[in-house]
């Protein structure tokens, strides 16, 4: 492995204020997610102000959300140190708890215009994978999210470039970037939610898939990391992944098979 510099977190700096890699890909993440399923509603016929309207509220909802899911996870040090509760600029959000939150408010927000959740579900859920693609190397930039220690000739023998290696090598010892393998595996998930778009699914099949497909390789990725939030002794993250998987798969089965609902994707 070539011996580089790691890469710095800060972008740039104006005096005392900086500029993070991290926010700055939070940011691409949610301006490309907002471009591509805004085309795709314009698509679907429906208002062209929708989205940004949505967004409004599902976006503050949705960093106020992961910050709480973060902190309750994280109780036993916010419980000493309240103060540092607000303090959401010194890191510490979940992207479960995002995704909690987006959900909650599009279901009202929804519900309030008349529109079908599950069709906006289905056309907003490539949005959700295109941030969390883009996101996770917001992590590599701060040297987080890794998994345990690694041999570099093993990542060396998986055509991991050198300077990945590099930035995951901390104090001497070489982690595994499970941020590469949860980018890498929701990037696959994409690719197949758009092929199934053509497939016309039913109604909320593009979303439950979605959940299904990030919480299976969600949980066997947090098996391998060593910052995980905990509740008890389960990893917090695995747990939720378990429960985002049934209840997709009962809706899923519920609105096929019981419902028998044959509203398509593609229906107007």
């Amino acid at each position: 492995m070539n011996t580089l510099l790691a890469i710095d977190p800060v972008a740039f700096s104006f005096g005392t204020f900086e500029v993070r890699w991290y926010g700055i890909l939070i940011a691409t993440g949610i301006i490309l997610a907002f471009l591509l399923v805004q085309r795709e509603m314009v698509k679907q016929k429906m208002h062209p102000d929708f989205l940004t309207d949505m967004l409004i509220w599902a976006v503050p909802i949705s960093i106020i959300s992961a910050r709480i899911y973060y902190v309750i996870f994280s109780w036993d040090f916010y419980k000493d140190h309240p103060g540092d509760i607000i303090k959401i600029w010194e890191g510490g959000i979940a992207i479960h708890g995002a995704l909690i939150g987006a959900i909650i408010t599009a279901a009202i927000f929804t519900r309030k215009r008349g529109v079908s959740f599950w069709k906006v579900a289905d056309i907003t859920a490539p949005g959700l994978l295109i941030g969390q693609i883009i996101g996770r190397w917001g992590n590599f930039m701060n040297q987080e999210a890794h998994g345990g220690p690694v041999s570099q000739s093993f990542l060396e023998n998986n055509i991991i470039p050198d300077w990945i290696m590099n930035q995951m090598t901390i104090d001497g010892v070489t982690y595994h970037p499970t941020f590469l393998y949860e980018s890498v595996w929701n990037l696959v998930g994409l690719a197949i939610i758009l092929l199934l778009r053509r497939v016309n699914l039913k109604r909320g099949e593009i979303f439950f898939f979605y959940i299904i497909w990030y919480s299976v390789g969600r949980f066997f990725i947090e098996g391998m990391r060593t910052d995980s939030l905990y509740g008890g002794d389960l990893r917090a993250a695995q747990v939720v992944s378990i429960l985002g998987v049934v209840i997709a798969l009962g809706l899923l089965i519920y609105r096929r098979f019981i419902m028998k609902t044959d509203v398509r994707y593609n229906d107007k």
